[in-house]
């Protein structure tokens, strides 16, 4: 196997292999990981069903602006798998992924990896390769299975778990709970978001069990977005010496109330995971990392985009949780959108998602008071035609109602929304998301933060 390969020549090795092709053994990323040995930098990693991507994101940039050299890995991606590997916040450029990815087909060869294995294998070799002191590593799909799950971290970070990937992980709350809880380790800490009854019952038992620490993020620190107050908690302030201490001005970039819950949950595994190393944490640098956080498509808000209607709010809310919490941030943030572009994979549980669509749709129309009527907002089905998981339009709209229109992609329904008075929602799968930006891609990069879209 040469070590010389254009991003062309690797990119159509990686899929080759196939995007949505799983086989959940640990038996071929471990054998890599053999063949290589252990990374020589702590591992945190990020596990659950909602949230993972933003506090993966949040905790890098918390690490970050305490001067470490920092790793993240994340996943899907939008437009080209780079974007799931960075290091200090910066996608590989075209070459060096290409050299990586040579590498990692050589290093890997005969072992038959999965397309995630193989990317999870690029990312350690570019984490060794820039010298990290830490990466951040999210999970793909479960826990107990994943190809992540063969790193022996530092610590494991818990987010929201709820009903998603149901036919890989099984068909309830607890069974999905039990698959994520395998990421445990004997010796590790867990931090973790608050969960459902059900999950947190698992996750707690499955903690005792492998003689790890599970430490509630909420017992840790206590933040709130509206004030941007970090205040300790119980935890932190058992003993003669707190690691939590007050702090004031942490203002998050994120849009969105669920965020918070996200911020706060990354903010209290950071602080576990510096008291375990006895890193001082840094008001200055909480301020600039919760500022600096940045990450597509998670009520993104889009403002006089050429080409687009005059203001877009871009949501990957893929399951019922996703859409539930999107829905809040919109009430919370007074916004009522003037049209719902929608599209979903229809392996997903349809039956509790769409409801909450409608319901969006309708948040205008529900929230009218005297004379003054609103109608609800357009609401569009699209389907998405590079994904091949994803609802047919004209499927996806009969299921919505008699009040859904159809168009055949995400494009021709903006195209026929570019005068609409009041902001657009795109909202539903990520990869719906990713077909907007292979039109847009330089939306997938930070710009100057556009005022929030209100209410017309």
């Amino acid at each position: 196997m040469t070590h010389t390969l254009s991003s062309a020549d690797f990119l159509a090795r990686l899929n080759a292999l196939g995007l949505f092709h799983m086989d959940l053994t640990l038996d071929r990323m471990a054998a890599f990981v053999a063949r290589r040995g252990q990374p020589r930098f702590p591992v945190l990693h990020v596990v659950g069903t909602n949230g993972k991507g933003s506090t993966a994101t949040i905790l890098a940039e918390l690490l970050r602006a305490h001067g470490l050299r920092v790793g993240l890995s994340v996943s899907p991606h939008f437009i080209t798998p780079r974007e799931r590997i960075l290091v200090d916040g910066a996608m590989l450029d075209e070459d060096a992924f290409a050299r990586l990815g040579a590498q990692a087909l050589a290093e890997s060869e005969g072992l038959g990896l999965t397309y995630f294995e193989l990317l999870t294998a690029l990312a350690l070799l570019a984490f060794e390769d820039a010298g990290v002191d830490v990466a951040v590593m999210e999970a793909g799909l479960g826990g107990r299975y994943d190809a992540t799950n063969v790193l022996n971290p530092a610590l494991t970070v818990f987010t929201p778990i709820g009903m998603d990937h149901m036919n890989v992980l099984g068909d309830t709350l607890e069974l999905i709970a039990a698959d994520k809880a395998g990421a445990m380790r004997s010796g590790g800490i867990a931090v973790c978001a608050p969960q459902e009854p059900a999950a947190w019952r698992i996750l707690r038992d499955a903690a005792r069990e492998a003689g790890s620490d599970f430490v509630a993020a909420a017992e840790v620190l206590y933040y709130s977005r509206a004030n941007g107050r970090v205040q300790p908690g119980p935890l932190s302030s058992r003993g003669k010496k707190r690691f939590v201490r007050p702090m004031t001005g942490l203002w998050l970039s994120l849009p969105g109330t669920h965020q918070e819950l996200n911020a706060r949950t990354a903010l209290a595994a950071f602080h576990v995971w510096a008291s375990a190393l006895r890193l001082p944490v840094n008001e200055d640098a909480c301020r600039q990392a919760l500022t600096r956080a940045f990450i597509p498509g998670r009520m993104q808000m889009v403002a006089d985009a050429p080409g687009l209607p005059p203001s877009i709010i871009l949501d990957g809310g893929h399951n019922a949780h996703g859409l539930a919490a999107l829905a809040a941030s919109l009430a919370a943030e007074g916004i009522r959108p003037a049209a719902v572009v929608y599209g979903c994979l229809r392996d997903k549980p349809l039956a509790d998602m769409l409801p909450l669509v409608q319901g969006i749709a309708q948040l205008g129309a529900a929230e009218s008071e005297g004379p003054e009527t609103h109608a609800p907002a357009r609401l569009i089905a699209v389907g998405i035609p590079t994904c091949p998981r994803a609802c047919e339009a004209q499927e996806l709209a009969a299921l919505l109602g008699p009040q859904a229109e159809a168009a055949p992609d995400v494009h021709a329904a903006l195209g026929s929304l570019r005068e609409v008075s009041g902001p657009v929602l795109v909202c539903g799968s990520l990869y719906l998301l990713g077909e907007f930006y292979t039109q847009h891609p330089r939306l997938l990069e930070r710009g100057p933060s556009p005022s929030t879209p209100r209410r017309s």
